[in-house]
């Protein structure tokens, strides 16, 4: 079982690249950063005040590619359809190239309508906007001059470097308790990364993905499942790596260097093995 943490980087929080360089020494197999473009002062939801201070994850995973040599770099997750495809495909292949190969690309459409509303997010039909981002990405990771032209985006031939480290490009993992993902997953993604789930979902899952490759022709082993906010008790991982996970993704708050550091090191003591 493959152990990750996640951590709320804000302004206030420990510097991530000791974090990381100390989570790697202490075997921690990734790393993990949320997403939270920006927060809208008044929204139907309520919404902590801290997700407003969220650092940009691909800075946040840059520092940490550079004091790192093994720690894999994931988001979780990065909100697709709030960003141009363009863009964000070379933030992410920047990042993967810079970091040999380390990139694990967690991805979302988002949950809150007044955000989506100020970024450009298709909220009704925002997975639909989310495939044909990754559609268009894709052209990009992978094609000399890149061509794209769709609903929501269209673009002439482009070149768009650097290309991923990883072929054809970084794993997509899709985070998602809708059991509509499963099929989004086998169609045009390599893994799930849901949060908040029980072992029994865990399990359902995979049962539901392993029949939806069968019947796609695609090896069922292609697609991994990574939990987000599982507790730090060797028990409750072991537990769901019995269900079908392959990676558990333990959460940190937002606290100062002394602190996180310890809460690390209690961590990595209770589950890392």
């Amino acid at each position: 079982m493959r152990i990750g943490i996640a951590v709320l980087p804000t302004h206030r929080s420990i510097d991530v690249a000791v974090l990381a360089a100390r989570a790697e020494a202490l075997g921690f197999e990734s790393l993990w950063a949320p997403e939270q473009p920006t927060l809208p002062v008044e929204t139907v939801q309520d919404i902590p005040r801290a997700w407003g201070d969220i650092v940009d994850p691909f800075v946040m995973l840059a520092r940490a590619s550079g004091v790192t040599t093994s720690l894999k770099l994931g988001t979780a997750v990065v909100v697709v359809p709030e960003h141009s495809p363009i863009s964000l495909a070379k933030r992410a292949a920047s990042l993967d190239a810079y970091s040999g190969g380390r990139f694990l690309f967690g991805i979302g459409v988002g949950s809150h309508p007044e955000e989506a509303a100020l970024l450009g997010s298709d909220f009704p039909k925002r997975w639909t906007q989310a495939r044909e981002a990754v559609a268009a990405m894709k052209e990009l990771w992978t094609r000399e001059q890149s061509e794209f032209h769709g609903r929501y985006y269209s673009f002439p031939p482009v070149y768009s470097y650097p290309k991923p480290a990883q072929r054809p490009h970084p794993p997509l993992l899709l985070g998602s308790k809708s059991h509509r993902s499963f099929r989004r997953i086998v169609e045009w993604g390599d893994g799930w990364l849901p949060i908040g789930v029980t072992p029994d979902q865990v399990s359902e899952g995979r049962v539901i993905l392993d029949r939806l490759c069968d019947a796609a022709g695609r090896d069922p082993s292609s697609i991994e499942i990574s939990v987000v906010d599982v507790p730090a008790d060797l028990d409750v991982v072991r537990t769901y790596a019995e269900s079908g996970a392959s990676r558990v993704i333990v959460g940190m708050p937002e606290e100062p260097e002394g602190p996180s550091l310890n809460r690390l090191e209690r961590i990595a003591a209770a589950v890392v093995r």
